[in-house]
């Protein structure tokens, strides 16, 4: 009698607990689905911010130049923006991500969501790895690629040929750059002999990866370029050539400021569980004062150096500090994060005066110095609050990419040099690239020779 009871308990039981774990799979396949949706979301938004950069350069380096070169450095700036989209789809994103040549499409990310999902109902929670389209994934790496390009323009402002940049533009962005974020963010050895990540390199948004590559590139065009006609006295002393419009150079500032939220807060890579939600507002919190830090302190800078507070030093400072603290925006602490933007601040300063007065590099709006000099600093930032690197692994990295990213473009600009030429005759540069590249105007009333 008793062993029946317990049979029939049991029997009870176990056609009662059936329904319950079916109904437990069913909640978690739910909260699956809800955090896929939300990182998915968050990548795409963030995606959206970093796109937006693209106006904040475009309406930067418009106010930085002079009004006869306005409508040339626009139209590079939409053009690099719509051949990095392509190029990357093209083949960029498979060699940095995919091993192959040629990308035949962009895997929507329903593929990953089976095994995602076994792991996830395993943990019951949101914590573990991101999961989101596989094509959210690709616009948010895509647009890190015309951020690259884009700090190329403002440097070889007002002299270069417009083809044979956009030419630059194809092999930047379809291989220098996938290549040296293959032996980065995606891990690959460098040509098989080691692995960044293996020596204690770590760059959390870019600041070696994105802007020091894009810096290198410029430096590589600018040195084969040369200045700009009037910029060097004959005993070689710089004159200032001023920008056509100072207020739309400060609004792309700002743009540059908001579009940077996305840039460091994207790349936590997920926002649906508590701790990361939490790294995403410290990141914010960081990258904001950080380019506090930095436009208050090259201000500072620029009244004790010159007697002025130089505007755009100042608009510099503050883009100096958001290139600083993108290396590693999530460790630091707030003040800490102020301190490091403040040391971007201080050093483009000096960088954009050595630059211009002992090195002669002739750039228009100091993209070198700020995406440059600044990157290098950010990644040697790193290991001060992020143990999982090291200095050796830091400096090492930054080498690799310097070294990769300046020789291959000092080739490809010097074959188009040698083939097409890559700067304009000094009789077209006098009228303006405006109209001898464009054929129209920004300023056609204003315009001054």
């Amino acid at each position: 009698m008793k062993t029946a009871l317990k049979t029939l308990l049991a029997a009870v039981a176990a056609g009662s607990a059936a329904p319950a774990l079916a109904q437990d799979a069913d909640v978690m396949t739910n909260v699956f689905h809800l955090q896929y949706a939300m990182d998915t979301f968050y990548f795409l938004v963030c995606g959206a911010l970093v796109m937006w950069m693209a106006a904040g350069f475009s309406m930067l380096e418009a106010g930085l130049v002079r009004g006869k070169n306005t409508a040339e450095i626009l139209t590079k700036n939409v053009a690099l923006f719509s051949i990095s989209c392509v190029m990357y789809l093209v083949c960029g994103y498979a060699i940095m991500y995919g091993g192959g040549i040629f990308l035949s499409g962009i895997d929507g990310g329903e593929s990953l969501v089976p095994d995602a999902l076994g792991a996830f109902t395993e943990r019951g929670d949101f914590t573990g790895d991101s999961v989101y389209s596989g094509a959210s994934d690709f616009f948010f790496q895509v647009v890190f690629v015309a951020t690259a390009m884009s700090i190329v323009s403002g440097a070889v402002a007002e002299r270069m040929k417009l083809w044979a940049f956009l030419a630059f533009a194809v092999v930047m962005t379809g291989f220098i750059y996938p290549m040296e974020g293959a032996w980065t963010w995606n891990g690959d050895d460098v040509f098989g002999m080691y692995n960044l990540g293996d020596l204690g390199f770590s760059d959390f948004a870019g600041s070696g990866i994105v802007h020091m590559a894009g810096a290198a590139a410029a430096l590589a065009g600018v040195i084969l370029l040369g200045a700009r006609k009037g910029k060097y006295g004959p005993n070689g002393e710089p004159r200032a050539i001023p920008g056509c419009n100072l207020p739309l150079a400060t609004l792309g500032t700002f743009i540059l400021w908001m579009g940077w939220f996305g840039f460091n807060g994207g790349s936590v890579l997920k926002l649906g569980d508590i701790g990361n939600a939490n790294a995403v507002a410290m990141v914010f919190l960081n990258t904001n004062t950080a380019a506090a830090g930095g436009a208050i302190a090259a201000v500072i800078v620029s009244k004790l150096m010159f007697g002025k507070a130089d505007l755009t030093m100042l608009l510099n400072g503050a883009l100096a500090g958001l290139v600083t603290i993108t290396a590693e925006p999530s460790t630091p602490t707030p003040l800490l994060a102020t301190l490091f933007g403040a040391a971007g601040g201080v050093l483009v300063v000096f960088s954009i005066t050595a630059l211009d007065r002992v090195f002669k590099i002739d750039d228009p709006v100091g993209a070198i110095s700020v995406h440059g000099t600044c990157g290098l600093l950010g990644l040697l930032l790193v290991p001060l609050t992020n143990g999982d690197s090291t200095f050796f692994g830091q400096i090492v990295g930054a080498l690799t990419i310097f070294i990769w990213v300046f020789g291959t473009s000092l080739i490809v600009w010097s074959i188009l040099k040698a083939v097409v030429g890559i700067r304009v005759t000094e009789e077209e540069e006098y009228e303006g690239v405006d109209l001898t590249e464009c054929g129209q105007e920004a300023y056609p009333e204003f315009v001054s020779k």
